[in-house]
């Protein structure tokens, strides 16, 4: 182990006394408490443990925290942080999307990404931005309802 690594999350600055090669996943959920982030299939194919780094989506778990250094990581929890909460938790809840919900912090959290886009993407954009993510439920029609929901500015 080295030195402290030092990064933000969900605006807040931390630093953490860990390997560097440790995952970025396991420094969530372990040290700083943000369970919200899944560990899915632990290599990066399922999208469950999407964050975004500096904006970008990115998977946790195949993520080691160095790249994290210096930069600003957000996770779901974020979402629901702000008052009033982000549009997409309020769509979300509005066209009811989530069933187990194991998936959705992942898919969120690159909706979130696609948003900030700008723009209003088509259901054939959102789809594609999503079709990384695994989701056993088969509630994609909501989900993707949801997203374009959030995009043209509505919500509950």
């Amino acid at each position: 182990m080295t030195g402290a690594i030092e990064f933000e999350v969900n605006g807040n600055a931390v630093s953490v006394a860990v390997a560097p090669t440790t995952p970025l996943l396991y420094v969530l959920r372990n040290d700083l408490g943000l369970r919200g982030t899944r560990h899915g299939c632990g290599e990066g194919d399922c999208g469950a443990c999407t964050v975004l780094l500096d904006g970008r989506p990115i998977t946790a778990c195949n993520t080691q925290v160095e790249a994290a250094a210096g930069h600003q990581v957000e996770t779901i929890e974020a979402l629901g942080e702000t008052q009033p909460p982000h549009p997409l938790v309020d769509a979300v809840l509005a066209e009811q999307a989530g069933q187990c919900g194991y998936c959705l912090p992942g898919i969120l959290m690159r909706a979130k990404a696609l948003l900030a886009q700008g723009g209003a993407p088509s259901r054939e954009q959102i789809a594609a931005a999503l079709d990384d993510h695994l989701c056993r439920c088969g509630a994609h029609n909501r989900i993707i309802q949801a997203i374009a929901t959030a995009a043209s500015g509505g919500g509950a």
